[in-house]
């Protein structure tokens, strides 16, 4: 995974992450179901780049 991808992908965790216990504190519940979209989000984006690192190994 590079480097500049990943923290990409850490970042829009740590965002959702913030938003989505905003929403808890706030009680808003679209802050906090945005905020578990950001965190998915970023999941899928690990995942992707951890399958483009195994590809890679693979042709290495």
């Amino acid at each position: 995974m590079s480097l500049k991808d990943k923290a990409k992908a850490t970042a829009k965790n740590v965002e959702g992450k913030v938003q989505e216990i905003k929403g808890d504190i706030t009680g808003d519940p679209q802050d906090k179901a945005e905020g578990k979209a950001k965190q998915a989000e970023a999941s899928v984006r690990h995942a992707a780049e951890d399958v483009k690192d195994e590809a890679k190994k693979a042709i290495d």
